[in-house]
């Protein structure tokens, strides 16, 4: 590719970010676990964004569903998930001694298919972990539904998701235990960091564990002495994350609004059989669309400086978790679906550029 090529991810960055971390660094306070400064300061903001009970931050989107699951005793235990996610949706069931139940998303939106949930449900399920996919929320009212009635923890995958809603409510305020990623490609960027918010009548005392538990188990800490009464993992975020998040979540909506304006767009003018639909509430993280000969559209638009992703290889083909069932959709996207960019750095000739290439390569 040529200088000018056109990323698949791309971080927005302004004046804001770059002042804010050159106040990190003259500060000599750069990381704490106990979360305080910044760290405690974008906890709040974007507990406030999201209309959550608590909001807990940590290092990465892995840590987060690592932590989160550990809340519902899944040892042994049952955890219903897509195959079409990021390795770490998995990962994080089997770090808290759980099994992976693998069901087929929708064949238009690539969520998790409540129907095919229900299918799944045994004695030993303990929790739901749908992943809100490309930022495209998932239909919680039936998950949340099916969670009531067979007793089972909610716990999201919005890694991303940072500003998308269900149903006008942001994604954050829905399950039990909601889990975001904040990777420089993601919608909310940083170095690296996660967070978990929390909902009801059990935040308080989830919160209260997740704070022991993201920095190596200390708790009842009084001045410099400190207590550890359980396990825990070295997961906090540090300074210079939380303030590059202070400055993206201050522009979140915006650069989301970005994003919808260009997959409207693609919607509307890219020519295939199948693509993402339109939906004012998706976040649109990157937008996909199905092409049959994927290798070579890849290749040519690489000669023509458009960088295209693939989202993803489903976890059930993968040789740690290869296993030999039938996930129809879920196949069929693993041998076709393709990303596109959809940053808010694009310009309105490269989004022209992409769809015209687009339509020629497919």
């Amino acid at each position: 590719m040529g200088k000018n090529k056109i990323k698949l991810f791309d971080p927005v960055i302004g004046k804001e970010e770059k002042l804010i971390i050159q106040q990190v660094l003259e500060s000599h306070f750069w990381a704490s676990g106990a979360g305080t400064g910044r760290v405690g300061e974008f906890e709040t903001k974007f507990n406030e964004y999201v209309g959550s009970d608590y909001c807990i931050t940590v290092n990465n989107g892995t840590a987060a569903l690592h932590l989160a699951l550990s809340l519902f005793g899944i040892q042994n235990k049952e955890v219903i998930l897509p195959s079409l996610s990021f390795v770490s949706t998995a990962h994080a069931v089997i770090y808290n001694g759980g099994k992976p139940i693998f069901v087929d998303v929708d064949p238009d939106t690539m969520c998790i298919d409540p129907n095919n949930i229900k299918k799944e449900i045994s004695k030993k399920t303990r929790v739901i972990l749908p992943v809100h996919f490309a930022g495209m929320p998932c239909e919680m009212n039936e998950i949340k539904e099916l969670c009531y009635e067979h007793n089972l923890a909610l716990v999201e995958d919005a890694a991303h998701a940072a500003g998308a809603t269900y149903k006008n409510k942001k994604i954050g305020s829905h399950g039990d235990a909601i889990c975001f990623s904040f990777h420089p490609v993601k919608n909310l960027a940083m170095p690296t960091g996660g967070a978990i918010t929390l909902i009801g009548n059990r935040s308080k005392k989830f919160y209260d564990l997740l704070k022991s538990r993201r920095w190596c188990g200390i708790s009842n800490r009084k001045g410099v002495t400190y207590e550890v009464n359980e396990l825990g993992w070295n997961y906090y975020m540090n300074e210079f994350s939380a303030a590059i998040g202070l400055a993206q979540l201050q522009k979140l909506d915006q650069m989301n609004k970005r994003r919808k304006e260009i997959a409207k767009r693609y919607s509307r003018e890219i020519n295939v059989d199948k693509k993402m639909p339109f939906n004012k509430e998706c976040s649109y993280h990157f937008y996909w669309v199905f092409v049959k000969k994927r290798d070579g559209f890849i290749k040519k638009m690489a000669q023509n400086d458009v960088e295209i992703g693939i989202h993803y290889t489903p976890i059930h083909k993968m040789g740690y978790y290869k296993q030999k069932i039938s996930l129809k959709n879920t196949d069929l996207a693993g041998q076709r679906i393709t990303s596109l960019p959809t940053h808010p750095n694009l310009t309105d000739s490269d989004v022209d550029k992409i769809i015209e290439l687009t339509n020629k390569f497919v």
